[in-house]
């Protein structure tokens, strides 16, 4: 672990700012940002601790340190928002060497220059027994326009903007032999948990429509995520199995095993959300002139909270299940 806390802050001050709204990044007591008055102001924040959400035989000290800043730009693609500013706190046990702990960094550069992200402070401490990242990320979003959750409404198309069950094949991948030992053809699902691509300009296309959304990132499972719109929206959700998105990746597991990681495997960071039937066909457009997969996939409904899930003639209630820290 580093020596010297003040050497390895210095060490680690960006060379330069991709936003004029940053008056003052690190260097001081505390940041200033100078938010635009047209714009509302986004924050969320992550954790990931050793053991619980990453181990050394499945992820790289740079890969933890990517996924650890995109987990957060993903909140803020749900809410249809722009990412500006993260701040890093870790705790470092002594198992971590400098050269490791660089390399975590070296990831969050990666992640911050490829989504346009200034780091503007953080705090360093050290950890008896494991090492953990919390990021908080900062960012706009147009006055009034968030996507919430609570603006499903009955007669709305339920989309999603990626398959899902792609990082919880590949987290099994890893689990079973390591990161050292994967194989091509498993590849995409290994990249898929190590590093996730939040679907930023998804959710930046939907808040164009001027239009009544609800957006969620598939962080916890797609059921789950599914659950939380019902749930803010007070509506019931009912989605059609066949019209769900199967990843090819995904063929070379049992078709058992492939739904359970698609409704529960989480960490995919895709979008699912809601959206008006006279909006959907430009959503879709925009879209496609993206470049970006869209796929509907279920209707809101009146009726008691729940998600349903319909396959041929049979439908039955989602369970409320997705990765959960307390179970």
């Amino acid at each position: 672990m580093p020596q010297d806390e003040f050497d390895w802050i210095q060490k680690h001050i960006p060379a330069s700012q991709f936003h004029a709204e940053l008056v003052q990044g690190i260097g001081d007591d505390a940041a200033v940002y100078a938010p635009p008055s047209s714009y509302d102001q986004l924050y969320c924040v992550d954790t990931l601790v050793e053991h619980v959400h990453f181990k050394r035989e499945t992820m790289s000290p740079s890969q933890i340190g990517y996924k650890a800043l995109v987990v957060n730009i993903s909140d803020i693609a749900a809410m249809g928002g722009i990412p500006l500013f993260y701040l890093v706190s870790i705790a470092i046990p002594s198992h971590w060497n400098d050269k490791e702990l660089d390399l975590i960094y070296q990831g969050m550069k990666e992640a911050g220059e490829e989504w346009h992200l200034d780091m503007i402070g953080g705090d360093t401490v050290s950890s008896p027994n494991d090492l953990v990242i919390s990021v908080t990320v900062g960012g706009k979003v147009e006055k009034e326009r968030a996507l919430l959750r609570t603006y499903a409404r009955p007669g709305d198309y339920v989309f999603l903007t990626g398959p899902t069950g792609l990082s919880a094949a590949g987290l099994h991948v890893l689990l079973s032999r390591g990161r050292h030992t994967v194989d091509d053809k498993e590849r995409i699902i290994v990249d898929a948990h190590q590093k996730p691509k939040p679907h930023v300009n998804a959710g930046r296309i939907a808040l164009q429509l001027h239009d009544r959304i609800a957006l969620n990132d598939v962080s916890d499972g797609l059921a789950s995520e599914l659950w939380e719109i019902a749930e803010a929206s007070n509506v019931s959700i009912h989605i059609h199995k066949d019209k769900v998105p199967v990843a090819k990746e995904l063929n070379m597991f049992p078709e058992e095993k492939r739904w359970e990681w698609i409704f529960f495997g989480g960490e995919d960071f895709v979008l699912v959300g809601t959206i008006p039937p006279y909006a959907w066909e430009r959503y879709r457009t925009l879209m496609k002139e993206a470049g970006l997969p869209l796929y509907h996939i279920g209707l809101v409904e009146e009726g008691e909270v729940t998600v349903k899930v319909s396959e041929k003639e049979e439908t039955t209630i989602l369970p409320k299940d997705g990765y959960n820290h307390f179970k």
